[in-house]
């Protein structure tokens, strides 16, 4: 796929002025968006992905437009799964509501450009060593494999990690709400807010994500620029989806098998991609393994809607009859944190 400089460029001043757009509006005006206000605006993104799509099949061929499609979903799905951690982030915190919108959307930003360094490294290492699928495949299979086996169990949370510690215990910080600001002056001095933490926690959480969903798509698409549309869809819509999903999210039960079926089923095509070209010498002698299929885009897409579709099926014919998952507990909780809106009470895991 040859794609055009000015494509990109076109691409990445688009996208950095619907952000610039979206940030300015709710800096301007910090709320809790409406169901009809989110269910519009996803609405939107999702329209202009499925349209840049048929776009991208018309003008570069059915495989492409294939390939963005399949990246897409699977990255709209995990994003889903994200979504869970995100809500006992804000929890945690003691986000209030009418701020959280402003918190997911620098998080959004800080996601992109992390994953674009990331898109930017895979690309540059696929091109360099064709044994790096080995790697991205085992890796996905061990993901399948954990994302599975904590599936099983309700009492996942989230854990602060070294540098939100970090920050916390060396950085001088205020417990007390300062808008949507991330840097405040009390008694002279400049000091850290709660949203500089929340944040923090949004962003380099989505850091660690990003090592599960770039393997993913780059099993599913080479082209680094599908990879970084595909991306850019999928988290454009995901600041709508996170208000939009509480309900549903209590009801998609068995979303995590789903999702470490579908790693594992790109983890098994990754591996199998690198024993078709292999060219390791400790492996059948540095010649490509004739016998290892090369899973072609359509099955990889049709086995992706199927692993959703049944997910989702299974989901709420289940939580119809009564099972219920963890998810619930993150809903409760980010209800207190909703309670906040009103008389925005200081965070308690802030240190001043």
């Amino acid at each position: 796929m040859d794609v055009p400089t000015w494509v990109w460029w076109t691409t990445i001043i688009v996208t950095v002025s619907v952000l610039l757009f979206d940030v300015i509006i709710i800096g301007r005006r910090p709320h809790e968006p409406s169901t009809k206000e989110v269910s519009i605006s996803l609405g939107v993104y999702v329209g202009l992905a499925v349209v840049f799509g048929i776009g991208v099949w018309i003008f570069s061929g059915h495989q492409y437009g294939t390939e963005f499609f399949a990246g897409w979903l699977t990255e709209y799905s995990l994003s889903v799964d994200n979504l869970f951690i995100f809500i006992i982030i804000m929890a945690k915190f003691g986000v209030p509501r009418q701020y959280q919108q402003e918190a997911l959307m620098v998080g959004i930003v800080l996601a992109l450009v992390m994953r674009a360094i990331f898109i930017a490294v895979g690309a540059a290492a696929i091109n360099e060593f064709s044994w790096i699928f080995y790697i991205f495949g085992a890796f996905l299979l061990y993901t399948a494999f954990k994302l599975a086996s904590e599936g099983s169990n309700d009492d996942d949370e989230y854990e602060e990690n070294r540098l939100i510690k970090w920050v916390e215990t060396h950085l001088p910080a205020t417990d007390k709400w300062h808008g949507v600001k991330v840097l405040a002056k009390e008694h002279g001095k400049r000091v850290i807010t709660p949203m500089f933490i929340v944040v923090l926690a949004l962003g380099t959480t989505d850091l660690l994500f990003a090592l599960d969903s770039i393997p993913a798509i780059y099993g599913l698409t080479k082209e680094p620029y599908l990879v970084l549309t595909a991306n850019i869809f999928a988290l454009m819509g995901l600041r709508q989806l996170y208000f939009l999903i509480g309900g549903l999210l209590q009801r998609l039960v068995y979303l995590s098998y789903g999702l470490a079926v579908l790693l594992g089923f790109i983890g098994l095509k990754l591996i199998l991609h690198a024993m078709h070209e292999n060219e390791l010498p400790f492996v059948n002698g540095g010649q490509h393994i004739a016998w290892a299929p090369d899973i072609p885009i359509l099955v990889s897409l049709g086995t992706i809607i199927g692993i959703l579709a049944i997910t989702t099926v299974a989901s709420l014919i289940a939580s119809k009859n009564g099972v219920q998952n963890k998810s619930q507990l993150a809903e409760a909780l980010n209800d207190d944190a909703g309670s906040n809106a009103e008389d925005v009470e200081p965070a308690g895991d802030a240190k001043k």
